[in-house]
């Protein structure tokens, strides 16, 4: 019960985090964009506006992809980072509170320094930008990074991430529904329903608020497993962290489909509002669209584990993306109906978070890939990749925003009315045929070159798994008391069943020797016991293996099944922890012999030895059944 009670506890806290981190989110890359082009300047301007918004557009995209470069090494940092609070909890507490501070300063003038100086503005605005940027990057690789460090079991790693989707699909679609009531609410003057400054620093307040308390929350609820296979042997350096990201080759391939993904995504959810304020001339209705998109964007997300388990997350991902581009071509034609505009916006965004999901799915099980591969573990670096190429898809359509904004007549002042045909071409074009060709283009890399999938995934981590002795080996910390040579060390049978040749069993690397010696047990019970007094050294998440360190150097693999791992502890039940002291005969695991028929698998339990060649002699009796406690084996100095 205690155990779920914390993951419960862990979830909706993670979740209230991805609410506050994603509101953060859309109102820097969707909504202040919409403040500097409409509201930092007023008509009076003329010229200047257009020249001071080209300006601030071209800081912020420059800055932004500047930052780009910085990125891996923030999660390089954020993995070398070792505090009694973990790895990620400090840069998410900074990186929240500071990060916030400034997004409110942003949505200002500077005390008129926009007007009165406005080469002195631009250069605070660059500090300012790229500071709250580079803190955001600390928070934002250090939330999503926590995944892989919260469990190990694909199945698992779904559910927080589908929790934390349905967070922050309510978080970024709630800011669409209170931008312009809060806005209007705190302004002085409507603006033809579109506010003034006073409105948006309010709303700015508010949001950064909001996502400072969701970082507290986040670093006071939440837990990172403490496991073996977290363990790194050395640091990577800042001069190794390029040859990770190289190296890597699902990573680089998923990051280039992702990167030209959000980049076309973003351009059109950038554009929305300025559909409702300048072609519909109904910026109050875009709070439908976006209670709309909360709503249904919730349902899409809690459909991801059912749509990912019965079509696979490739498959999931073609699907969502064919939905995107029959939205974006009903879109383009949907002129001044409020019902299309609704219909197809709402179609474009259904698949969205099933999509990020399916990246976010591949990406976190890319870090497994990578340390088979290249034999080391870069959690945050790996997961510092998708912030990265959602700031990328940022920078460029912030870019392309201001752009489109000034080539359609789109700034302050300006009403649906003032907009002229041509303007409106323009506009249609940017919002809806650049995006469907850079979907084309990543839908084509994907299909060609990213293969990495829950089957590949669940066989890296059983290799992973199988690997423990050897981080146990590097901990000098938890090296056992030496042992008296020509002592004899009794091992009891761990379950209750018939003993089998361990080299007759159907996995060649137990079968060979390659994991050690020992036994096999053909099982006619579920209940796992400790074969000696030990510590639980190695409880995986998957519940089908668990490893154990005796006082008298014994280490010891015990593995339910073959090739069980791909069940995701699906009728596994753990009774221990990691680092729990056992007595002999203590019950460690329990298991539903039905669950592994039904996934047509071999329940056999395998048991060996991790570091036999530390031992003279290693006999298994000569018996046939065998009750747990039954002494199955010696091991000699």
């Amino acid at each position: 019960m205690g155990t779920k009670t914390h993951k419960l506890t862990s979830r909706l806290s993670y979740t209230f985090g991805a609410f506050g981190h994603d509101m953060f989110y859309a109102t820097l890359s969707t909504y202040f964009i919409v403040f500097i082009t409409s509201h930092l300047f007023d008509k009076s301007s003329g010229g200047t506006n257009a020249k001071m918004i080209g300006y601030i557009t071209l800081i912020m995209t420059a800055l932004r992809i500047v930052e780009l470069v910085i990125d891996p090494f923030i999660g390089n940092t954020i993995d070398n980072t070792d505090t009694k609070w973990g790895h990620f909890k400090p840069w998410i507490v900074f990186g929240g509170t500071l990060g916030s501070i400034i997004l409110a300063i942003l949505f200002t003038d500077l005390g008129g320094l926009n007007t009165s100086n406005p080469w002195l503005y631009l250069i605070l605005f660059a500090i300012l930008y790229i500071t709250m940027d580079i803190f955001y990057s600390f928070k934002d690789i250090g939330f999503w990074s926590m995944i892989p460090a919260l469990s190990f079991d694909s199945t698992e790693r779904e559910k927080i991430a589908t929790f934390a989707r349905v967070g922050s699909n309510i978080g970024q679609n709630i800011v669409g529904v209170i931008v312009m009531p809060l806005v209007l609410f705190f302004s002085v003057n409507s603006n033809h329903n579109q506010g003034d400054k006073h409105g948006w620093l309010m709303f700015a307040i508010i949001i950064a608020l909001i996502a400072w308390i969701s970082a507290m929350v986040v670093a006071f609820g939440t837990k990172e497993i403490d496991s073996e296979l977290r363990q790194n042997k050395e640091k990577t350096t800042f001069r190794g962290v390029i040859g990770v990201l190289i190296h890597n080759d699902q990573l680089m391939w998923l990051s280039l489909t992702y990167g030209i993904y959000t980049t076309g995504m973003a351009i059109t959810n950038s554009l929305e509002l300025y559909y409702f304020t300048y072609i519909l001339g109904k910026p109050t209705e875009f709070s439908i669209l976006a209670s709309l998109n909360a709503v249904i964007g919730v349902i899409s997300v809690l459909l991801f584990p059912s749509l990912a388990k019965k079509f696979k997350r490739k498959n999931v991902f073609f699907l969502a993306i064919s939905v995107m581009f029959v939205a974006l071509l009903l879109f383009a034609f949907s002129g001044k109906s409020l019902f299309m505009v609704l219909f197809s916006a709402v179609l474009f965004y259904i698949p969205q978070p099933l999509i990020f999901l399916v990246v976010l799915m591949i990406l976190t099980d890319s870090v497994e890939y990578g340390q088979l591969k290249l034999g080391h573990r870069d959690e945050s670096l790996t997961l510092s990749v998708r912030p990265l190429l959602d700031k990328l898809g940022g920078a460029v359509s912030n870019g392309v925003v201001g752009i489109t904004a000034v080539i359609a007549g789109m700034t302050a002042g300006a009403s649906a009315s003032d907009i002229t045909t041509g303007g409106q071409v323009s506009f249609k074009l940017m919002m809806f045929g650049i995006p469907a060709v850079m979907f084309l283009i990543a839908s084509l890399i994907f299909a060609k070159k990213v293969t990495l999938d829950e089957k590949e995934h669940a066989e890296i981590v059983d290799e992973l798994e199988k690997t423990w002795g050897q981080h146990i080996d590097s901990d000098d910390s938890e090296t056992p008391a030496a042992v008296n040579d020509g002592k004899e060390i009794s091992y009891a049978a761990p379950i209750d069943g018939t003993l089998v040749d361990l080299s007759s069993v159907s996995d060649e690397r137990f079968a060979s020797g390659q994991m050690g010696k020992g036994f096999a047990i053909k099982p006619t019970d579920g209940k796992v016991y400790a074969p000696f007094d030990a510590t639980v050294a190695a409880m995986f998440p998957t519940r089908h293996a668990i490893g154990l360190k005796s006082d008298d150097g014994v280490q010891t693999l015990i593995h339910i099944g073959i090739n069980t791992v791909t069940m995701h502890g699906t009728g596994f039940t753990s009774r221990v922890a990691q680092g729990q002291k056992v007595k002999k005969g203590d019950e460690l695991l329990e298991f539903w012999a039905p669950a592994i028929e039904k996934a047509g698998l071999d329940d056999t339990v395998l048991v060996v030895i991790n570091n036999a060649d530390e031992f003279s002699s290693i006999d298994v009796k000569d018996k046939t059944e065998v009750v747990h406690g039954d002494e199955v084996m010696t091991l000699k100095k």
